[in-house]
């Protein structure tokens, strides 16, 4: 995996982004043009380092939507194999993180306010028309025709928590045009009434104090998934507290998702508090660093305590111990370290798993280190450095693929919209804050937080 063409071409590609970006001076420009003219072996710089990636990862979400919905593809195969799911899947979590990402392509100057505009529009104008179960989404549609795709036998209606992703991403969008002229405005009004309708205290099966996953026309509560904390759902139960049409109670958080006070833990791992408990791995302390990500996208967990955790030393400490667990590698997997770290869920060496410390398979997956930017910002780069300079060729078209290991001289040329997402996002959170600030100043989101005792300390 030595430095070739490939690599060459990244580094054009940052050269290019640096001129053409609006947020560079002059002599950065001068520079870069200077090296592309005398054809210089360039190595990037950090910042040229998080402009390709970024830009790599936004374009996910820009060139590679599905074209009749603009929605984010469930997944791009390099290799066009799609013996999973249809090409033309489209996933309603995936499209809450690309909606983020197409912002930084705004902020960048990669596109402009108006292709955003317009790009936001097909996709609100399209979920506006897709199924939907008591205002929820499913975790799948098709992309050409609006309809449910199941995600599994049963699970072919509502999926609350990937609708939650959604709105995460939509309120984000409302509160970037909500000030603009009046088409904008116009669009903001249609996020407005598509946050209004869903319905998140239906989802609590007739009044049980706990939040459920999914809803089937055909089949009911059958899959019979009451969400109970710690793991990725914390938006999901702040967005349905903070709903100002179907809101839930703050017992509904406090006994469903926070189980009665269970969910606080006073266990530490690598030398780290836990802070809470990730109970549903009774295998493994820890869980697979996404859940450090999805909800933290727009939610920022810097000052953020209710009285059940400070939630910026949770998502710091989990990174930090997936880092001292890769440093440690008590498997002995090859490659594993300080420039090598990360555990998500992700594609495997045998399809799909998740992937954490005490259930490692000696697969690593990029989004779980590269998406950890604000926890670990020197941790983060080192992993990213390497893979730009010594494994290009994990690197494709959308940046670097879903997952690797060196145990097993495995790689595939895929990517995963969930996985691809939360890469530029939470970089743009390290590098501004732009997320954080967007989110969390929409009012639904601080009454929603307010209720359920979240105190936030702004500290960006």
């Amino acid at each position: 995996m030595r430095l070739n063409l490939q690599n060459n071409i990244l580094v054009l590609t940052a050269i290019l982004l640096s001129i053409f970006s609006c947020k560079n001076n002059t002599k950065n420009k001068e520079n870069s043009e200077l090296a592309l003219a005398n054809n210089t072996k360039v190595e990037l710089t950090e910042n040229q380092l998080l402009d390709t990636i970024q830009y790599q990862t936004f374009n996910y979400f820009w060139d590679g939507a599905e074209p009749n919905s603009g929605m984010a593809r469930e997944r791009i195969h390099l290799d066009e194999n799609y013996s999973s799911s249809p090409k033309n899947t489209v996933t309603t979590g995936g499209t809450g993180f690309g909606l983020m990402a197409i912002l930084v392509g705004v902020e960048r100057g990669w596109i402009t306010r108006e292709q955003a505009f317009k790009r936001y529009t097909k996709i609100v104008n399209f979920l506006e028309n897709a199924d939907r179960f008591h205002g929820a989404w499913s975790h799948w549609i098709d992309g050409e025709t609006g309809k449910v795709y199941p995600f599994g036998k049963k699970d072919n209606g509502g999926d609350l928590v990937e609708t939650a992703f959604l709105i995460q991403g939509l309120l984000t969008v409302s509160e970037y045009f909500k000030d603009g002229n009046k088409q904008e405005q116009e669009l903001v009004a249609k996020i407005d009434k598509l946050w209004k309708d869903v319905e998140w205290s239906w989802y609590t099966k007739g009044g049980e104090d706990v939040l459920y996953w999914h809803w089937s026309p055909e089949y009911g509560w059958d899959m019979n998934f009451p969400v109970g904390g710690y793991n990725e759902c914390l938006i999901m139960y702040v967005l349905a507290a903070a709903s100002p049409t179907h809101p839930i109670s703050k017992e509904v958080y406090e006994k469903g998702w926070a189980r009665n006070g269970a969910i606080v833990s006073k266990d530490s791992y690598y030398d780290e508090e836990l802070v809470l408990d990730y109970f549903e791995h009774s295998d493994a302390p820890i869980g697979p660093l996404f859940w450090a990500h999805y909800s933290y996208l727009g939610l920022n967990p810097k000052g953020l305590t209710d009285q059940f955790g400070d939630y910026w030393k949770l998502t710091q400490n989990h990174a930090k111990i997936h880092y001292k667990y890769a440093i440690d590698n008590p498997k002995n997997y090859k490659g594993y370290g300080k420039d090598i770290w990360g555990f998500t869920s992700s594609y495997s060496v045998k399809g799909y798993a998740g992937h954490r410390p005490g259930d490692d398979l000696g697969v690593v997956s990029p989004t779980a280190a590269l998406s950890s930017f604000p926890y670990t910002p020197k941790e983060s780069m080192q992993m990213l450095k390497n893979l730009y300079k010594n494994h290009d060729s994990l690197i494709g078209k959308y940046g670097p693929y879903d997952a690797f290991s060196f145990e097993h001289k495995w790689y595939l040329p895929r990517y995963l919209a969930i996985d691809q997402g939360p890469i530029p996002v939470m970089i743009e959170n390290h590098r501004t804050g732009l997320f954080w600030k967007l989110f969390m100043k929409n009012n639904d989101v601080q009454t929603g937080l307010k209720k359920l005792g979240f105190k936030h300390e702004n500290k960006n």
